[in-house]
């Protein structure tokens, strides 16, 4: 039987963002080789993360901790990328993420910086969900929100936020409206300023961090999401994009079929014509020039998802205090090249939000 075309679309344009976030390459190798039909795909995947969380447990009741920390990370990264885009059996999705959640949360108090799942409170009565790690030598440090992208949750940018967390900033990783823990009930919302005022807002709460030096982070749609919210939340000191759409309707037709299956999904739509129509407002012009804080456009040349373009004409329209980072060898996100961006982006933010220490 020859293998589902999205499952084959999976293996050949995902295994970079897979191994650069958490998965082992022979994981990797050995799930995918099993799975031919797409609707096995996640199925596979939560084997792999079943297994990972026998290990964990077996090392926590050792007390072998930082062994456990390993496989309960290793087992919520298995599940997430089993769920990541399978949106056609949202019982199955819904299932693996609470694994994700759960299995990432045993890991927290066990990894080199600790972390704690915080609530956030949010419009309406509802609730934000982050993850909030702190560095160990650093006794009030900035703080970094870090924001993920359409098919990626908070628990996903946990390598992100070590290369921060190594250079004294805390992280606050969090999933917005239409990911990770606020997927089910909140729709995508293109004004991500909102859901940014409020985690700002609980920042200032804590005597902890320093939330007068807050900068955020985000990957693909996140890194539209991040310059949005910068343009409209001044409490932001520094912003990083990395591989943002300027305007995400216009391109929707280019995307693959699982992409735009995601958005339809994450939009709380009922087909593609919906999906488009709510995707109009997520639009950069007009908005790229109220930015007054550094920014860190990071673009690469070979992204099949967002034209590279876009970052040219978001580093054009702010007009000062950007800079943009196009790698000619750069896939979406530039996972395939991490060292070429990951750890500098870090410096960089360490640079504008640490400068007087």
């Amino acid at each position: 039987m020859a293998r589902d075309a999205r499952v084959q679309s999976a293996i050949d344009n995902w295994s970079p963002r897979f191994i650069a976030n958490g998965i082992d390459a022979n994981d990797f190798q050995h799930v995918t080789a099993r799975i031919e039909r797409w609707d096995d795909w996640c199925q596979q995947w939560s084997v792999c993360g079943a297994m990972h969380a026998r290990m964990g447990e077996q090392a926590e009741a050792e007390r072998h901790y930082e062994s456990a920390a390993y496989h309960y990370f290793h087992a919520a990264m298995a599940y997430h990328f089993g769920k990541y885009l399978f949106v056609n059996k949202p019982q199955e999705l819904r299932a693996a993420h609470e694994q994700v959640v759960r299995l990432y949360q045993r890991a927290l108090p066990y990894f080199e910086f600790p972390g704690e799942h915080v609530t956030i409170p949010y419009e309406n009565g509802a609730t934000l969900y982050g993850i909030l790690r702190k560095p160990w030598h650093a006794p009030k440090p900035p703080v970094v929100i870090l924001v993920p992208g359409l098919d990626s949750v908070k628990e996903e940018l946990h390598t992100y936020g070590d290369d921060f967390l190594k250079r004294g900033m805390a992280v606050l990783a969090i999933d917005g409206p239409g990911q990770g823990e606020m997927e089910f009930e909140h729709p995508m919302r293109h004004d991500f300023e909102v859901p940014i005022k409020y985690a700002i807002d609980y920042l200032e709460q804590r005597n902890d961090v320093d939330a007068s030096r807050v900068g955020m982070m985000g990957v693909s749609l996140g890194g539209y999401y991040a310059p949005r919210a910068a343009a409209f939340e001044p409490r932001v000191k520094a912003v990083i994009a990395n591989a943002g759409g300027y305007n995400m309707e216009g391109h929707f037709d280019l995307l693959p079929q699982l992409t735009r299956d995601a958005f339809i999904a994450r939009t709380h739509s009922t087909s593609e014509q919906e999906a488009r129509a709510k995707l109009r407002s997520f639009d950069l012009n007009g908005v790229m020039q109220h930015i007054t804080m550094p920014l860190l456009i990071i673009m690469g040349r070979l992204d099949r998802l967002i034209p590279p373009t876009d970052a040219d004409r978001m580093l054009a329209e702010v007009g000062h205090n950007a800079e943009l980072w196009m790698f000619e060898d750069g896939n979406h996100v530039n996972n395939n090249i991490v060292y070429k961006h990951r750890p500098q982006q870090a410096d960089w933010m360490r640079s504008k939000l640490m400068r007087q220490e």
